[in-house]
């Protein structure tokens, strides 16, 4: 993440991505497939940590194996295999959704998973329970806890979208999306960025 100035001196919260240029390395058609798709790859990968099955779709394409491939829906123009799709398919100005996997945050308690107060506020004489998650289920009936009972336990992780982020920016020489605001995941992960 960076920051960088508006027109007005204002300074606005923007992440860079680098968004390309991604192969196609598969064509989704109606008539094989029973739907309209393209197959994206990005990011190069070694042969030696390639799979025969990785080699040959690569190969068929006429490109390198590649690290992350995904299919996107909804391209109006008509693309074969092997053809790049560059950061120039973005416009200054428009709106995009950008999926990725959060930061990872190992099993966390109540208070912090999700925003519980703790036990009493810290009052009437509690000396050691201030993030305790306090009483989870009813008496002897049901006898249980339910399920989905809010717990401590594993955080982050997830699959997460950010909808309507503005793009600030089209650098096409180096493949660079300035986007407006934070995108979901640790430094040098991937990410899906949809029109």
């Amino acid at each position: 993440m960076t920051s960088i100035f508006d027109e007005n001196g204002k300074n606005i919260p923007c992440t860079v991505i680098e968004a390309g240029p991604c192969i196609v390395t598969q064509v989704r058609t109606e008539e094989v497939d029973g739907y309209k798709a393209l197959q994206l790859g990005f990011d190069d990968a070694t042969e030696k940590s390639a799979t025969k099955a990785d080699l040959g779709h690569a190969k068929k394409a006429g490109t390198s194996v590649k690290r992350k491939i995904v299919e996107f829906k909804g391209f109006d123009a008509e693309y074969k295999l092997g053809d790049a799709i560059t950061v120039e398919h973005f416009i200054e100005g428009e709106f995009v959704d950008i999926a990725g996997v959060s930061k990872g945050k190992g099993f966390q308690g109540v208070v912090k998973r999700h925003g519980f107060g703790g036990v009493g506020q810290a009052t009437h004489g509690q000396h050691n329970r201030l993030r305790a998650p306090g009483s989870i289920g009813a008496a002897s009936y049901p006898a249980r806890v339910f399920k989905g009972m809010k717990m401590a336990g594993r955080m982050g992780t997830d699959r997460v979208k950010v909808e309507n982020l503005r793009v600030l920016k089209v650098v096409a020489e180096k493949n660079l999306l300035v986007v407006k605001g934070c995108v979901p995941g640790h430094k040098n992960a991937y990410v899906i960025i949809e029109k």
